[in-house]
């Protein structure tokens, strides 16, 4: 194993991941201003396109579900379902596991509006080019992962 390759000791790793921070913020932020510019384009704020790409992925759902899944407050997520409904994108189904509790699902209306959203997100990072390699995304994807278990147990309610 070579140097790079051995994990890194406590006091290394903590600075090395604080760059990583560094670059998640304003990464986060611009994406969210180039979803919310498109947004008339495609008529999704970022956090109804959040919860049409959370279903799409999971299946129906109840918010209390989504909310933990994404790590947002419940009562955000309602108002984004909200939306969504009046949109004719998401429909509300009984909850055989819950009668209080409904699931939301996608409707076809939901389903075409969030495959749009994505084949154009993904048009766009295509143009990323250069010498990214399977590994290397596999290593972000695990670093960040990483980070996320850190911060499981933070309540968002």
């Amino acid at each position: 194993m070579t140097e790079t390759e051995a994990p890194l000791p406590p006091d290394d790793l903590g600075p090395r991941l604080m760059e990583v921070f560094a670059l998640v913020g304003p990464l986060y932020r611009r994406v969210q201003r180039k979803v919310e510019q498109d947004a008339p384009l495609q008529g999704l704020s970022v956090g109804v396109r959040a919860v049409l790409e959370l279903l799409r992925e999971h299946g129906p759902m109840t918010v209390p579900q989504m909310g933990r899944a994404q790590a947002l407050s419940r009562q955000f997520v309602q108002r984004m379902v909200n939306d969504a409904a009046a949109r004719h994108l998401v429909e509300t189904i009984p909850n055989p596991a819950h009668q209080r509790s409904s699931l939301i699902r996608l409707t076809g209306e939901g389903t075409a509006a969030i495959t749009a959203v994505t084949d154009r997100e993904h048009a766009l990072l295509r143009q990323i080019g250069g010498d990214l390699t399977d590994a290397d995304v596999a290593t972000c994807v695990k670093v960040l992962a990483r980070m996320l278990e850190l911060f499981d147990d933070v309540d968002v309610n």
